[in-house]
């Protein structure tokens, strides 16, 4: 947990920047009830998630095409895109994937409020009140959600400026999710984007009992325990 923790931030110091939030004001505006249900239990759907490489070669590709004049040596008119495009948008793949690493989502959703546990990672609040979305305030920045049709919005903004940006979206039977996260950075010309799937599951009961006694307080146990 440690090491994950000290890869993420020296991620974020490679690609920290300033951005301006991707949420306006429209989209943090709730009229009547939430629009999507997305509470439940998720775990990770492997078979249908991005291929890391696969999206950085798409990424690195749309680098060349929009690079300055610089060129291949041995292959004139191919733009090549500088070590600095490179290197940024390699911290942003790596921090992206460290985002997207959790293999189970518990997402617990009340009138007003979404929270989306990550295992092996802080949770992310959202706070709807008197009909607008509220910012959020933690030791990692602020974050600001909101809602683009039936799709929840996520934008964090961290204390160096760069954001990232989750969008939650439920499938028409409930059983789906599908999570979209995008990393910017004004160090790097295009963001980092990757697609992580989730299915619904039901979460088994707790194998551990537990019993007050008056001499050892708490007493638990895996198996059954006699008082």
């Amino acid at each position: 947990m440690l090491r994950k923790r000290g890869l993420l931030f020296l991620c974020l110091s490679i690609a920290a920047c300033s951005q301006q939030p991707v949420i306006d004001n429209e989209m943090q505006r709730i009229d009547g009830a939430l629009p999507a249900d997305l509470s439940g239990s998720w775990e990770r759907n492997y078979a249908r998630d991005d291929d890391i490489n696969a999206v950085l070669r798409d990424t690195y590709n749309r680098l060349s095409r929009t690079s300055p004049d610089q060129r291949y040596p041995a292959s004139p008119g191919v733009a090549m895109p500088s070590s600095r495009d490179v290197a940024s948008i390699m911290a942003l793949a790596r921090l992206t994937e460290l985002i997207t690493r959790p293999d189970v989502l518990t997402i617990s959703q009340s009138e007003y409020e979404i929270s989306i546990e990550r295992e092996d990672d802080f949770a992310l609040l959202c706070a709807f009140y008197d009909g607008v979305a509220k910012d959020t305030r933690s030791d990692y920045g602020v974050e600001v959600c909101g809602w683009d049709g039936e799709q929840l919005v996520s934008n964090l903004v961290l204390p160096d400026g760069l954001q990232v940006t989750h969008r939650f979206t439920i499938s028409e039977d409930g059983e789906n999710l599908r999570v979209v996260t995008t990393v910017s950075s004004s160090t790097s010309r295009v963001p980092f984007t990757l697609r992580r799937f989730y299915t619904k599951f039901v979460r088994p009961p707790s194998v551990i009992d537990c019993i007050e006694t008056f001499s050892m307080k708490r007493v638990c146990d895996t198996g059954g325990i006699t008082p």
